[in-house]
């Protein structure tokens, strides 16, 4: 048996000059979070798809890595994952690549074996498998 959330988006005029509204009705984090040409193409605040993006893969890739590290017999302490998403406006606009970094303290496992577990993580999350046309990369560091 499977899950399924949802999310919300109303827009109102053009691209340029209209502006939009987010929701997650579910969880309530979002509730008509604005969102815009300018907040994704410029510094106006409100959110835009890849900041989503980037939050999704992040979130993802740091549960799948815990799980994997417990089922290797080393619980991580603590890990903290930073993504980047990057919109290429190329041939028309599209993502272009996604660099996960994550700096990690984990008990008892060496540099290659938590290395092996992490790009593990990277290839075979939810959410990395959804985006598998974009190039990920990873950057793994294991705390001393």
């Amino acid at each position: 048996m499977g899950i399924s959330r949802h999310a919300t988006a109303h827009w109102e005029g053009d691209l340029k000059s209209g502006q939009g509204r987010l929701s997650t009705p579910q969880s309530g984090l979002m509730e008509d979070t604005r969102y815009a040409f300018s907040s994704r193409f410029g510094d106006e605040k409100g959110t835009n798809p890849e900041e989503l993006i980037a939050a999704a893969h992040a979130g993802c890739f740091t549960m799948a890595l815990s799980a994997k590290l417990a089922e290797a017999g080393h619980p991580p302490t603590r890990l903290d994952t930073r993504a980047d998403v990057d919109l290429s406006m190329e041939g028309g606009p599209s993502l272009s690549q996604i660099r996960l970094k994550v700096d990690a303290q984990v008990p008892g496992i060496d540099d290659a074996k938590f290395q092996s577990i992490a790009e593990d993580a990277k290839n075979n999350c939810p959410v990395s498998k959804a985006l598998s046309a974009v190039p990920i990369s990873l950057q793994a560091t294991l705390a001393g």
